[in-house]
């Protein structure tokens, strides 16, 4: 039975660029725009499903900005 959807949760990298992480799957890659990452994240799930048709149709990005601010 295929899956139908894979979220990834995507965050900015302190260093510069875009990290992303599967929720439930031990994918991970990264990149420096989002454009990029999207490539990147298309060939990490080619790399973990053995067969084509256990690959999700739907990729779901999750993603997190975060932001500090001073509260005075």
């Amino acid at each position: 039975m295929s899956i139908k959807e894979i979220i990834f949760l995507v965050e900015e990298d302190p260093e510069g660029g875009y990290t992303a992480r599967a929720l439930g799957y031990s994918i991970f890659t990264e990149a420096e725009t989002l454009k990029e990452l999207k490539e990147s994240i298309k060939d990490a799930i080619k790399c973990h499903f053995d067969k084509d048709e256990e690959i999700p149709k739907i990729v779901r990005l999750h993603i997190v900005k975060e932001e500090t601010f001073a509260y005075a």
